[in-house]
């Protein structure tokens, strides 16, 4: 009888793995349930930064390729193969918007992986307001829940092409894109 040899996941591992898996697109992660294989010492900075062992991954083709089998489950992220599932450490949001350019009615924001995401309906803006400093920290989703922090200058642009529209009797300051309004602040606030 032969023993079984377990394999610890690491980054080579999982790279190789979703190198093998990726035929186009997208990887059908949200298809794949393999067994959880236990965490994998990753990490993903606020300002969108990837690490592997506390180090920054330099190599921009590895970060793509990472970001493609990327899930989130519930409020935990993993990478997702066909055979592995490693848990990996967020910090805010798995990507950063570092710009947008307006296409017909749509704002069309991209990536630090290479993403490209027309705010919408199917892909909303949204602002959360740090409740001690009031400072805003806008997301827009760019697929099956997981966001991309706007980026600073990408934020301010935001603003420039902002409008006021009411939003159930009350007059928000927001942008348009694809038909959906997405507020950023209640106008009064602007206005005070």
């Amino acid at each position: 009888m032969s023993e079984q040899k377990i394999v610890t996941p690491s980054a080579e591992s999982i790279a190789t793995a979703a190198r093998a898996a990726k035929k186009g697109g997208l990887p059908p992660v949200h298809l794949w349930n393999p067994k959880f294989c236990g965490d994998l010492d990753m990490r993903i900075a606020r300002d969108g930064t990837w690490f592997y062992l506390g180090t920054p991954i330099g190599r921009p083709e590895l970060v793509k390729l990472f970001s493609t089998i990327l899930r989130r489950d519930g409020d935990d992220y993993f990478l997702v193969t066909p055979v592995e599932k490693v848990g990996i450490t967020v910090d805010d949001a798995p990507f950063v918007a570092v710009d947008f350019n307006r296409k017909g009615d749509a704002l069309v924001f991209e990536t630090n992986a290479g993403d490209f995401v027309e705010a919408g309906p199917d892909a909303p803006i949204r602002v959360v307001r740090d409740p001690e400093t009031g400072e805003p920290a806008p997301y827009v989703l760019v697929r099956a829940n997981l966001e991309a922090l706007i980026d600073r200058k990408s934020f301010y642009r935001l603003v420039e092409i902002g409008e006021e529209q009411d939003v159930e009797g009350v007059l928000w300051f927001g942008v348009m894109s694809k038909g959906a309004f997405f507020p950023i602040i209640p106008a009064a606030e602007l206005h005070a």
